[in-house]
């Protein structure tokens, strides 16, 4: 930017005082830029903007004290998941997890080092090119395929998330693929394939610790689309004030996570925020979304998670979201798996659309809602 286009940048995002502050302006002056966050790191900010400023309370962590760094989310081998005796403890492990965790990290997965070093690489060099590259892509419509924006909810949340978003969906109908950034195109491409056959083993891993045949989720089609959220966290200037991405749990069935050795990462387990570390080993981490909670009748549990600002960054993650209606249109209905019903144990959620439990998702007012409420009995 030239000096006097850096100036008028600044002055319609930074912080002003508060008889002056109109959220609304200053919000549309941040999305008219296309530059995200980035743009705002680039343009020499120090202050973060009010529209990112979040309660303290939403940011602060209940700690376990002198014992938290021995708390750590399930580790599971896929390695020798074929061999019968090791199957066995890794359903064991794997139903555990679902159930107490809602999070867990796989090794020996079959996917690279390499591929998954280059994917983290590609989406990096998208985000780190030219802003009038990346305008191209800037979008807020969500029928879009490939879309680069900066919050999904920049108008309807309390506060924005210090993230930019590269988002690209990969199945079941992809589009062309010289619609995706030349940056990444390829690698995504690639690593789409190889994540694809990772999901089918776990969709497969889940069935069973339900006591169900291993193609029961695949059947009813959980995995049957996914996309890329290909996630940017700048380095925050006052990592205090802010966060890379505010509380949520995942509106989808389930989701594998790829991130760099920055972390940031946390899991709310038992009222407590538990840090997740970057995995070693070529980790990958892996959590239940919403709607396997909802058909699985609260057996698996879906968790609420966040990512911290850092002063360190930028922070690279590659979430592969696996679902079915997010990315063409079904009219099937999804409930409590009848196979897991029982007088003791009755359907505790009604049926539902997923574009409607969708739209419920997307209207929730605090990150403390969930979505599932809306369906529960």
């Amino acid at each position: 930017m030239a000096e006097i286009e850096m100036d008028s940048y600044l002055q319609k995002v930074l912080p002003r005082e508060e008889q002056n502050y109109d959220r609304a302006k200053e919000l549309k002056a941040f999305d008219d830029t296309k530059a995200g966050v980035k743009g705002l790191v680039d343009a020499g900010v120090v202050t973060v903007p009010r529209i990112f400023l979040m309660p303290p309370e939403d940011i602060l962590s209940t700690k376990f004290g002198d014992h938290v760094d021995s708390v750590q989310i399930p580790i599971i081998d896929l390695r020798y998941h074929q061999v019968p005796a090791a199957h066995t403890e890794v359903l064991e492990k794997i139903r555990c997890a679902s159930e107490k965790w809602g999070f867990f990290q796989v090794n020996n997965h079959g996917i690279p080092q390499d591929v998954m070093n280059k994917v983290i690489a590609g989406v990096r060099r998208f985000h780190e090119e030219p802003e009038e590259v990346k305008m191209k892509f800037y979008s807020r419509e969500n029928e879009k395929k490939v879309r680069f924006v900066s919050n999904y909810d920049l108008y309807s949340s309390k506060a924005a998330n210090w993230r930019d978003s590269l988002f690209c969906v990969m199945a079941p109908n992809p589009p062309p693929s010289e619609e995706y950034p030349s940056a990444c195109r390829d690698i995504l491409i690639e690593y789409s394939k190889r994540v694809q056959g990772l999901a089918q083993i776990l969709f497969g891993l889940l069935s069973e610790a339900l006591g169900l045949s291993p193609s029961h989720l695949m059947d009813m089609g959980c995995m049957e689309g996914h996309a890329f959220g290909c996630q940017y966290y700048p380095p925050c200037p006052e990592p205090h004030r802010t966060l890379g991405q505010a509380q949520h749990c995942d509106p989808d069935f389930l989701t594998i996570l790829l991130q760099d050795q920055i972390g940031a990462l946390q899991v709310l387990h038992e009222g407590h925020w538990i840090d997740i570390p970057p995995p070693a080993d070529g980790g990958l981490i892996v959590n239940i979304g919403d709607l396997l909670q909802l058909i699985t009748n609260d057996k698996f549990k879906s968790v609420e998670h966040r990512v911290l600002a850092n002063r360190i960054g930028p922070r690279v993650s590659v979430a592969c979201i696996f679902s079915t209606s997010h990315f063409q249109e079904s009219n099937r209905l999804y409930g409590p798996m009848k196979e897991l019903l029982s007088a003791n144990n009755p359907p505790k959620y009604k049926e539902t659309l997923i574009k409607d439990y969708l739209n419920s998702y997307c209207s929730l007012a605090l990150p403390t809602d969930s979505a599932l409420d809306f369906l529960r009995l």
